[in-house]
């Protein structure tokens, strides 16, 4: 496992488990959201160049998400995905959790930008998208990983599945 793609919806766990691979495995980590929202939530003009030039590298872990802007390009450059298929309460239940304490703590997430209440009204907003699109991102994954039958593909169906999983990482690891 030298360049890990995490795919789930939003909620699924996709950033605590690269932190986790990075840290077990030593592959330096590129999160996709840092690099995509700009300040007021505008996406950064190097967003596409910034995830070619780290996706060209032999090792790195990210999420897998932006298909619009990137297209299959990180499945194409990854040789591992790791696929976050929870179920849907288990998504709601995270998702609705992180975005109150986001907005309530105000907390910055990236260049600025902080998560409201009133961005709840959004239909972007992931607690309203992770509902909306649970199961056609569930059936895009499905879809990209038989696109990609060279990828070495990791399917953890329940959060005991993913902790079984992360236990057995070590800097020798094999999927």
């Amino acid at each position: 496992m030298d360049r890990v793609l995490i795919s789930g919806i939003s909620g699924s766990g996709k950033t605590t488990l690269a932190v986790a691979l990075s840290t077990a495995l030593k592959l330096p980590r590129f999160e996709l959201d840092a690099l995509h929202h700009g300040p007021g939530w505008v996406r950064r003009p190097e967003f596409g160049s910034d995830v070619e030039a780290f996706s060209a590298g032999p090792r790195w872990v990210t999420e897998d998400q932006y298909h619009a802007a990137l297209g299959d390009l990180l499945w194409q450059r990854a040789d591992t995905v790791i696929w976050l298929d929870l179920p849907r309460p288990t998504i709601m239940r995270r998702v609705v959790r992180r975005s109150i304490i986001r907005a309530v703590t105000r907390r910055e997430l990236w260049n600025g930008n902080r998560e409201a209440f009133r961005d709840w009204l959004d239909a972007g907003h992931p607690v309203r998208w992770a509902w909306s699109q649970y199961e056609r991102r569930r059936d895009e994954t499905a879809g990209r990983i038989s696109r990609h039958p060279d990828l070495t593909a990791v399917r953890l169906r329940s959060t005991g599945e993913v902790s079984r999983w992360k236990a057995g990482l070590t800097t020798d690891s094999q999927v």
